[in-house]
Parts: C-alpha cells; structure tokens; sequence
C-alpha cells in the first residue's frame, strides 16, 4: 500500500512514497528544480501584483495630497490677498503688497534653508551598493564560458 507524500506538488500532483523510491536521483533533483522554478515564478507573479495594487493606491494618494495642496495654496493666496487689503486700510496698497511679498519670502526662505539640510541628508543608495559588494564571487553572474 502507497502513503501519499505532505501533499500535492506544485504542479498539483501528489507523490506516493513508492513513486518517490522508484526514482533516480536524477528525476527527484529535476522535479525539485522544477518545482522550485514554479515556485518562483508564482512569487514573482504575486510580488508583481502586490506591487500593481500598492501603485494604484499610492497613485490615489498622490492625487489625493495634490488636491490638498492645491487647496492650501488657494487659502494662502486668499488670505495674503486679505492681508494686503487690510494693510492698505492703515498704509498704501504698495507698501502693503511689499510686506506681504516680504513675508512670503522669509518663509520661503526657512522653507529652502530646511529643503537643502534634509537633501544633505539623503544617502542614495548605500545599503543596496554596500550589500552587493559583500556576494561572494561564486554567485556574481559572468558570461557563459568565462572561467577564473
């Protein structure tokens, strides 16, 4: 009497145990790497659907955060345009619209000075290059028929 094996294979198939001691080495290490190589297309194939799903709900998000700064940049237009009109009340319309120009451009300017200290900051991709440095020559990838 055959015991099946854990269950089916990937390609759905199960094995029973007599199936598997009848055969050669040979075939057991070419159904392994062919399981391996289904199992790994089937990886690839989910990462590459989890990725589409994750870029359409970032893309979502993006229009989302464009639409709120959007907006914000609609009320800080309004509320400059405020400013000046209440500022030309006490002084003149020019004087008024300089200050308010003044103002923008100190915030701008705190906002460039922040900018550039984060940009410093950013390393790129270090861990990745450093990573890549440490695989050991055998699993480097060289040209077929190129020895060392």
């Amino acid at each position: 009497m055959s015991v099946p094996t854990q269950g089916p294979g990937l390609d759905g198939a199960r094995h029973t145990a007599d199936e598997v001691r009848g055969s050669s080495i040979g075939e057991l290490l070419r159904q392994v790497t062919t399981d391996l190589s289904t199992l790994m297309r089937q990886e690839v194939e989910l990462a590459k659907a989890e990725i589409r799903e994750e870029g359409r709900k970032a893309g979502k998000a993006a229009g989302l955060f464009g639409g709120a700064g959007f907006g914000g940049y609609m009320v800080a237009l309004f509320l400059s345009l405020a400013l000046w009109a209440g500022l030309s009340n006490v002084m003149d319309a020019g004087w008024a619209a300089l200050i308010v120009a003044v103002v923008w451009g100190a915030i701008a300017a705190v906002l460039y000075s922040k900018a550039r200290q984060h940009a410093r900051s950013v390393r790129g991709l270090a861990q990745t290059s450093d990573s890549v440095q440490r695989i050991p020559d055998a699993l480097k990838p060289r040209p077929e028929g190129v020895t060392r």
